[in-house]
């Protein structure tokens, strides 16, 4: 990682995350995909693959209908990033559900359960 290379990996994820989150407001119109929040990109150090991952609103239930989404519109996300971020090679993109929020969610759930009741006053 000499000259700051290490850094464009995340520069590129950056941006990545930028453009699918345009795509998704703008261009992309896929009803499975409403509802979805992209909440991390990974991008190999060789800039060749980029790991997307989402949220939706309504939980883990339809996260296999927004990958179908996504897997549906891989190839436009795909061209599109292609353009945008002038890549030498072309970016393999895939995208997995992200249940980080929920199991945060449930965690918190089940600390408030476990907290000592406060005696009336």
């Amino acid at each position: 990682m000499i000259g700051g290379e290490g850094r464009r990996p995340e520069r590129v994820a950056h941006s990545v995350l930028r453009e699918v989150s345009a795509l998704l407001l703008r261009a992309i119109k896929d009803p499975r995909l409403k509802g979805v929040t992209l909440t991390e990109v990974r991008v190999t150090d060789d800039l060749r693959h980029a790991q997307v991952f989402f949220s939706h609103l309504e939980g883990a239930q339809r996260a296999n209908q927004a990958a179908a989404g996504f897997e549906s519109a891989r190839g436009f996300i795909r061209r599109h990033l292609v353009r945008a971020l002038g890549l030498r090679h072309p970016l393999e993109v895939a995208f997995e559900f992200d249940a980080s929020g929920e199991r945060a969610a449930r965690i918190d759930r089940l600390l408030r359960q476990q907290q000592p009741k406060e005696p009336p006053a």
